[in-house]
């Protein structure tokens, strides 16, 4: 999340009530989670074994629980909890609006677009030109659609991201303040949610096919042209390259990525990058021919046991 103007390092410690290491004119421009960091932002660290990744991640002022040496260009901002003074300063520079009216007065809708009964547009949402959203869309604050997209009946657009820190007697919610941005010629299926980026974008690439009852994860990345069968779940800042092809029920964990036009079979589970134009099945997801020869080894193995039982006898 960018800021709406810069801030010094000396503004944001009097925030929080922290205290601070570097130049107290050092400058902050934006806030971001660990992942989609860029230089200016803030991003929080609150456990030794991410401790570095955050130190020399592209983001120039780190939110850390423990006095460290500074890296050369950066600032600390020293703080008893990072995850809750994070969030402070998230809900600080993005204060919480709803509109209570079905389509936000702020909400803007282009030349040609049909937006049918029961639709939400939250506040700020842009859509393009020839636009169909079919009844009972919900389109959350700041989300963005090109032209010639189709969202289908009860898809959500923009919800919250599922990040949270386990406490002793509770879950703690990551405030998202991202969006989500649906490039040219995309068609999303019924059913389908789609996770607001939880301080950046999620983004569906133009061309893209969405099927019925998807899950898409905040901060994922989708190509261009992909296809997605029904029922596939990507978690969040999942990497899908441009011509990927998900088929019905494959699962992807978070922080991976699928290369260039690359398919990942029915059920398949996949726990790691696959490289581009490769076919993956199974779960864990293995390269498909290699999986299917285990498959059937794996037939073949009862009657193995049986000739060995028998030569015993």
């Amino acid at each position: 999340m960018k800021l709406a103007s810069p801030h010094t390092l000396k503004e944001i410690a009097a925030l929080i009530n922290c205290e601070f290491e570097g130049d107290e004119n050092h400058s902050i421009t934006g806030l971001n989670e660990i992942h989609m960091v860029v230089e200016g932002d803030i991003v929080f660290v609150d456990h030794p074994k991410y401790y570095d990744k955050a130190l020399h991640s592209k983001a120039t002022t780190v939110l850390i629980n423990k006095k460290v040496e500074c890296p050369k260009g950066k600032a600390l901002l020293i703080s008893d909890d990072p995850f809750r003074d994070y969030n402070k300063l998230v809900r600080h520079f993005y204060p919480l609006t709803y509109s209570l009216k079905q389509i936000s007065d702020s909400a803007k809708v282009g030349v040609g677009s049909v937006i049918m009964p029961g639709v939400y547009l939250g506040n700020n949402v842009s859509i393009g030109n020839n636009c169909v959203i079919h009844p009972n869309v919900v389109i959350y604050d700041d989300c963005v659609l090109g032209d010639n997209v189709i969202i289908h009946s009860n898809t959500v657009i923009g919800a919250d991201a599922f990040y949270y820190k386990k406490r002793a007697d509770k879950f703690d919610k990551m405030i998202s303040c991202g969006r989500v941005v649906i490039e040219d010629d995309v068609e999303i299926g019924a059913m389908c949610t789609i996770d607001k980026g939880v301080s950046g974008d999620t983004r569906i690439g133009a061309g893209t096919k969405i099927d019925n009852h998807v899950q898409i994860g905040h901060d994922t990345q989708v190509g261009k042209m992909c296809l997605m069968a029904s029922q596939v779940g990507v978690a969040g800042v999942v990497k899908i390259e441009d011509g990927v092809t998900l088929w019905g029920q494959a699962g992807i964990r978070s922080d991976v990525t699928l290369g260039k036009g690359a398919v990942l079979l029915a059920q398949a589970g996949l726990g790691e990058d696959i490289a581009a134009g490769k076919t993956y099945f199974g779960s864990p997801a293995g390269e498909a021919r290699g999986k299917m020869k285990e498959v059937a080894a794996l037939k073949m193995l009862p009657e193995l046991i049986n000739k060995i039982n028998t030569s015993n006898a």
